[in-house]
């Protein structure tokens, strides 16, 4: 009668065991990997084989395996499955880069009349392709394998992703200028709030325009909930437009208070307008320190003129360009949208100026002072 050879003892280290006690009191985890994961446990306190297949209530083969693929090849081996043999590849390396060097390719360059490739267009280019290209087996080609070939190389060539160009020159100048600025208030604020400094004499306003803000009048009128009924609002698809109107705004940094006007266009007339309200809003003894994009009514002539009219009173500090995420006003206009603006339907334009005032009045009285967080800690007031 042949004698089987003795296998060797199992011992797990210590983090093995730790992983292994947690997996089997999980609930979460697949059943064949807690069933495994009590068999190495039971195994390496020295249970026997027929009594570990028992408590498991699994074949006895199923223990001799499962300690066997650990020491032979560690604990993931143990708890998963080794590879099998399998069916051989179908595509080879080559035709795998081949295709990706297609899908990275627009097929208006090849021809085609479309900006960016679909499925089944890629899958009809490959087959019809492939075998002068010497790569015969993807003749065939399905759209299935086609998709996970892609999906393994992380590719999507029908979808565009945007991104902003940096075109301004002086971008990180511009950018270390403007968070200078912030950690300045920062620190003034700090001043403030603990009493160690007076009122400033700089006041640091975040400033931009929102403009086409649109006035959508309902054709027929809302239905209210309806306990049991629906849980929502009910509006008729269909809706009137009553115009569009534009809000510039500004938003103190050191009190969160924002003055605004609302006015149908965005022009010179309209910035020197709010320019003014924003004056009077200041003491005279107070330098105004606007932070502010490059719209050319930020610098029009127009403006020039008015701010020769009041010497000193105002300073700008520009943001580069396509840099709009650094100025702070931009969170007030996304939380305004978001809380404010979004699913709004009036029945006039004027309703929705008004309406715009009376969201600026309840901001004010109680007004969130906002902080730019990003790296501050990474800048130097004195480079």
């Amino acid at each position: 009668m042949p004698v089987g050879r003795k296998r060797a003892p199992l011992v797990l280290p210590a983090e093995d065991r730790a992983l292994l006690e947690t997996i089997r009191r999980s609930r979460t985890e697949e059943r064949r990997r807690t069933v495994r994961a009590a068999i190495l446990l039971d195994a390496a306190d020295g249970m026997t084989d027929k009594a570990n297949a028992a408590a498991r209530q699994v074949n006895r083969n199923t223990v001799v395996l499962c300690v066997r693929k650990y020491l032979g090849f560690g604990l993931e081996a143990a708890l998963g499955e080794l590879p099998r043999s399998g069916k051989p590849r179908q595509v080879s390396d080559d035709a795998i880069a081949w295709i990706q060097n297609l899908a990275c390719q627009k097929p208006k360059d090849l021809g085609y009349a479309q900006e960016l490739w679909t499925y089944q267009l890629l899958t009809a280019h490959i087959r019809r392709e492939a075998p002068a290209a010497g790569h015969g087996e993807l003749s065939r080609l399905s759209r299935s394998k086609l998709h996970k070939v892609l999906a393994q190389s992380e590719l999507k060539p029908h979808k565009v992703r945007y991104y902003v160009e940096r075109r301004d020159p002086e971008f990180d100048q511009k950018m270390a200028a403007v968070l200078h600025v912030y950690k300045e208030v920062e620190i003034v604020n700090q001043g403030l709030a603990t009493g160690t400094i007076g009122e400033p004499a700089t006041v640091t306003v975040s400033y931009d325009e929102k403009p086409g803000i649109q006035a959508l009048g309902v054709t027929t009128p809302d239905r209210p909930p309806v306990p049991g009924t629906h849980a929502s609002h009910l509006r008729d698809y269909e809706y009137r437009r009553l115009g569009t109107v534009s809000l510039l705004a500004g938003l103190d940094l050191h009190t969160g208070r924002v003055t605004e006007i609302v006015n149908n266009t965005h022009k010179s007339s309209d910035f020197i307008e709010f320019l003014t309200k924003l004056d009077a809003a200041y003491p005279a003894t107070h330098t105004l320190r606007l932070i502010l994009d490059n719209h050319s009514a930020h610098i029009s002539k127009e403006t020039q003129r008015y701010l020769a009219t009041r010497p000193h009173r105002f300073h700008f500090v520009f943001i580069p360009k396509h840099g709009s995420w650094l100025n702070l006003v931009e969170n007030l206009f996304s939380k305004m949208t978001r809380t404010m603006l979004r699913e709004i339907r009036v029945a006039t334009k004027q309703e929705l100026i008004d309406r715009i005032h009376l969201y600026f009045q309840e901001v004010n009285a109680t007004p969130v002072v906002f902080r730019w967080k990003y790296k501050m800690d990474e800048i130097n007031l004195t480079t």
